[in-house]
């Protein structure tokens, strides 16, 4: 049985989560986390580009995409696991600066990558808050077409 080919894209946003969780762990300038990863078999089936644009990214907006997410919690940001963390800000950063992908495809990635690398039940809680990050971010998406 053959495997599904999985798109330069959502490859991207698969090492960029991982990219965002080893900063995060490690602290490590960001420049040099990508750099490590362009050095991995991996990086050839990777949309470059997108994968550098969403860790520098959220990197660079990550003050401004935390305090978005804050009221959407009933916890502090850091205190949710590090993968929810880096796949909420991922998708977040997605939301506000890529407007040109509808937000049901941004959120279903993040549901994938949450089933993937995070706990058991992550995604819901995930998609529970992304969700309403999408309504607030981008509330013409959600008008009724007449």
């Amino acid at each position: 049985m053959n495997k599904p080919v999985i798109s330069p894209r959502r490859n991207a946003r698969r090492l960029a989560l991982q990219a965002l969780y080893q900063w995060e762990m490690t602290g490590k300038d960001a420049m040099l986390i990508i750099s490590d990863f362009q050095a991995t078999p991996n990086y050839r089936k990777v949309d470059k580009q997108y994968f550098k644009l969403l860790v520098n990214g959220v990197i660079a907006q990550m003050e401004n995409i935390d305090k978005i997410i804050k009221p959407h919690l009933k916890t502090e940001v850091e205190e949710l696991t590090m993968i929810e963390q880096a796949v909420l800000r991922l998708s977040l950063f997605e939301l506000i600066n890529q407007i040109e992908i509808p937000y049901r495809v941004i959120i279903n990635e993040a549901l994938e990558l949450t089933k993937t690398f995070g706990t058991k039940e992550g995604f819901r809680f995930v998609n529970g808050v992304l969700d309403a990050l999408a309504r607030q971010q981008r509330p013409y998406e959600f008008e009724k077409k007449d």
